[in-house]
This record gives structure tokens, sequence and C-alpha cells, in this order.
């Protein structure tokens, strides 16, 4: 995995297959031997496989290589604030076994730990063996230190320096990579959702916080200190309310699934009318983002005009990184996400109303069609990335 002109032939192999020898040293700009040495080592290794012959170009016909993909598998684990999702997954991405565990709370580094270890222990039937595992992605939410596989920070669970990496490396002897959630989404945007063949995205993971996964020039963006993508503590309003990081007005205090419930429930506290109260046997306390969307498709006015006003203060926020980092696109993804155009269409008309320039107003907005699978995809694609390096070889 290490070596470039071997991640750059299985790269061009899984793009462009079936494909010769000859037209992958041409392409790749390596001598024929080079071409011919690392091609056996992976013909040996079962991760790729002779196809078919192509057509000949005044010899013989060329032997074609294409990847072997049902054969290797990758692990991919979204660790939310309440929910361990994980997907055992081909080099295709095609999802072969997934499963879905609560995160008890309150847990310790020691239990969360042996939480990811049964989880991934319980992906890897009797008949799968270990050795075809290629690798285990880590999709956790807060900050994370990339190079090491620790979470420094795990806010909704309370949690820091969880040594991930070494841990599940150890107990499974597979490689591990552990990424922050929003930015494993942007990752999965580009080999598997709306991302495919951009080079400058913003994934916004828009749940119980707000994260975003930043993608420029095809390599995810981390910052000096690896919490660009921030995005939830972006102000918005100086007189806002208080966020838990101690500032005011943040864009999650406005636009995140609680504030969104919250907002609903005050509103109700002070007279106004919605099916929601009906909806929660009048316990404010029950109202939730799933519910908020439920009454707006039902015409519940007072949801229909939260959605739009977190679209609004969603749409400036994301204005602000339209003028900051210029995306071809931006996909938002998470629990929020699922209210769809009740919220898009007024993100969309904040953009138009305050981009700088026609092409600013007019940058693409979407809602991501990985679905809840967004982040754990995005885990798996960490591996990929290991995997089909695509640093071009000189």
């Amino acid at each position: 995995m290490k070596s470039l002109n071997r991640s750059a032939i299985l790269n061009k192999i899984r793009t462009d297959g079936p494909i010769s020898r000859a037209d992958i040293a041409k392409e790749t700009n390596l001598t024929p031997p080079t071409v011919s040495s690392i091609v056996k080592e992976l013909l040996d290794t079962g991760m790729v496989m002779e196809s078919s012959q192509g057509i000949s170009k005044g010899g013989r016909k060329p032997t074609m290589l294409i990847i072997n993909a049902q054969n290797f598998y990758i692990i991919g684990l979204d660790v939310g604030p309440t929910l361990m999702k994980s997907l055992l997954t081909d080099l295709n991405g095609t999802i072969i076994t997934e499963t879905q565990t609560p995160i008890p709370e309150p847990t310790s580094n020691n239990e969360l730990l042996e939480l990811m270890k049964a989880t991934v222990q319980n992906l890897i039937s009797s008949q799968i063996e270990q050795d075809k595992i290629i690798g285990i992605g880590i999709g956790m939410h807060g900050v994370v230190d990339v190079e090491e596989g620790v979470s420094l920070f795990a806010p909704n669970l309370q949690l820091r320096d969880i040594f991930i990496k070494d841990f599940l490396e150890k107990e499974f002897g597979i490689l591990v990579k552990v990424e922050n959630d929003a930015r494993a989404m942007a990752l999965g945007e580009i080999w598997f959702g709306n991302g495919n063949e951009a080079e400058n995205i913003v994934s916004v993971n828009l749940g119980r916080g707000i994260g975003a996964g930043i993608i420029i020039n095809g390599k995810l963006f981390h910052g000096e200190n690896s919490i660009a993508g921030e995005i939830g503590h972006m102000t918005i309003d100086i007189r806002g309310p208080k966020c838990s990081c101690g500032n005011y007005g943040c864009l999650q205090t406005l636009s995140s699934g609680p504030a969104i419930a919250e907002k609903a429930a005050r509103e109700i506290a002070i007279g106004k009318q919605s099916m929601l109260q009906d909806m929660v046997d009048n316990n404010l306390e029950e109202i939730g983002g799933s519910l908020i969307h439920k009454a707006a498709k039902n015409g519940d006015q007072l949801s229909i005009d939260i959605l739009k006003e977190a679209g609004v203060f969603l749409g400036i926020g994301l204005t602000n990184l339209i003028h900051i980092l210029n995306p071809k696109k931006i996909i938002i993804s998470g629990g929020v996400s699922q209210a769809g155009e009740f919220l898009l269409d007024s993100v969309k008309k904040t953009i138009q109303s305050r981009g700088l320039t026609k092409s600013a107003k007019n940058t693409e907005v979407l809602i991501s069609q990985l679905g809840s699978h967004a982040t754990a995809l995005g885990a798996v694609s960490l591996i990929l990335v290991e995997l089909f390096s695509r640093t071009d070889t000189e």
C-alpha cells in the first residue's frame, strides 16, 4: 500500500480496466518491466486478475487486467454520538453486511473500544477469511489526530484520547485509518456519491452538530491542527444563543437538529399553534427533527417556518464558505438533511441573494445520495485512498 507505483497501477486498473500491461505503462509513464513486475505481484496476491484478451495492434492479442473487487473486503465504522453503524463492503463499495448498535450512555474509552472490537468481529463471518480484509476505516465525530489514529475529543460522548488505531491494529493485525466523520463523508462523496469527478467540494454533516469535510484538488484538507471544517462554530449572529463552545450565535445553535427542536418547543411554549403538540402529547421535550419534518410534510406552518429559518442561517454559513473556498459543489448530509426541500429551498435562495458573483450565487448545493450510510462509506473510502492512490507517477 505504501508503493506509489503499485498504487498508481492499481488505480489505473480500477478506473480503466479491463486494460493491458502496455497501456498501463504508457498512461502511467512507468517502464514496461516495472509494470510487468508489479502486475505479477498483484496477480499473486489475487488483488488483480486477468479477464480476457484485447484487440491486437499488430502482434499477439494483449491480456487484459481487472481488479478482483469481490474477493477482498473493507470494514467501515461510523462512530456517532448515539449509534455505531458498520459496513462490510467489497472493493467497489458494494455493501455485503451492515449492522447498527447503540452506544451506551455514559461510556468510557475502554467500553467504546470493546464495542468497536465486537462490531468488527461480528462483521467477519466464518465465510470471510481475515486476510481478505484490506483494512478498517473509522469515521469518528469530534477532533481526530489522523496520523496517530487517536480521537482527541469526542464532545457528544465526553471522551478524550481514545487510541483507536493502536487498539484495533493490535487486535486484528489489519490497517486501520481514523478520520473525523464529516471529512470521511466528504471523501465518501468523492468515491461513491455526488462528488464524483469533482476536485473541489464541501460536504456538510448536518445533525446534532454541524461539521464540514473539505476536498481541495481531490484531497482532504485538514488544516494546520486538524480542525479545518468546524463550521458549526462559525459565528452567524453575535446576539444569538449561547453555544456549548462558550461563544454566541454559532451556526450549530441555529441550524442543527437540537437547535431546530428547541426553537419549535420555545415557539409552542409561548402560544404558537402546531400539530407537534398532539404528536408528542404536549410533552415538548419529545420534539425532534424528524417529527418537525413529518409535521412540515403534513402542512404544519410552524414546522415549515422553523425549517425555512434554519435553511436561511445555513445558507449564510455556506455563502461564507463559498466566498472563502469557491467549491464546485456543496453536499449536505446528516439527519437534518432529510428535511430535503423544506431546508434546501431557503439555503439556495439565501446563497442566491448573498453570493458575490453570478458563479458564487449558482454554486451547486444538493442533498447527499448516500443517506444513512454516508459516514460508514466515507470510512470505507479511507482505506480505498490508501490502496488506490490518486497520486500521478511522473
